[in-house]
Order: C-alpha cells, then sequence, then structure tokens
C-alpha cells in the first residue's frame, strides 16, 4: 500500500479522466492495469508520473488500453471554467486555450462563452504545443 500512497496524485488523475483502473502491489512495483476512452487520457496520466515521481522507472508499470481511437479527450464544463484555466491546469499554459477553441468551432463562436453542461474535445499536448 505504501506505493499506492506515493502514487495518490496519478490515481486522482486517473480518476478525473473517467480510467477504469486496478492496482496492486508486486514484486516492488505498483502495477495499474485496465483502460482509458482516449489516448489523450493515459497520456494526461504519464505526464502526472513523469512530472512528479523521479523514481518512477523502478516503482510502477502502467498497462492502459485505449479504447477510442479518437485523438481528443474529453471535459465536461462546470462552473467556473473558462478555456485559459482548462488550458493552464491540462497543458501548463494558459495561452492555449486557443487551441482547445480551434478543437471545438463547432459548437463555440467565441472563446468567452462557454456554458456549464457542454462536452468539450481537448487535443492531446502534442497537438496543443504547435504553433
Amino acid at each position: 500500500m505504501a506505493l499506492q500512497n506515493d502514487y495518490q496524485d496519478v490515481l486522482d488523475v486517473a480518476k478525473n479522466v473517467g480510467a477504469k483502473i486496478e492496482t496492486r502491489e508486486e514484486n516492488g512495483k505498483l502495477v495499474i492495469k485496465g483502460s482509458v476512452d482516449h489516448a489523450f487520457d493515459r497520456d494526461r496520466m504519464w505526464d502526472q508520473i513523469k512530472a512528479k515521481h523521479p523514481k518512477w522507472n523502478d516503482e510502477i508499470m502502467v498497462m492502459l488500453t485505449v479504447t477510442h481511437a479518437e485523438p481528443y479527450g474529453l471535459h465536461t464544463v462546470k462552473s467556473g471554467d473558462t478555456l485559459s484555466k482548462l488550458a493552464k491546469d491540462i497543458y501548463g499554459d494558459m495561452k492555449l486555450y486557443t487551441k482547445i477553441f480551434e478543437a471545438n468551432k463547432d459548437q463555440l463562436k467565441d472563446p468567452d462563452h462557454i456554458k456549464v453542461g457542454q462536452v468539450l474535445k481537448l487535443p492531446p499536448k502534442t497537438l496543443a504545443n504547435r504553433a
């Protein structure tokens, strides 16, 4: 259980992206096995692992199946959300809100007008960071 406690932040990301996972400690490693809807969701978990856990290579094994082929993750807008806030939380740079806007032009006419309950597509980090 010690590794599960150490990697609670990763398990929290898994919960936030809707991952369906099982965890166990085996041979001194935390094993996370399951599925996520989008590659973007899997990548958010890996970003958290690599950003916060320098010994991750020795401590964790992640085996996740991606169930949907499209590259986008999804986010349901909550009260207080803005595209800038989402870009900061997800990509670490609030200026990348334009990438979220571009991915959602089919339902957004203005980046300053999003509605609670809207489901927004989130481009993966690799697409969002392209100029």
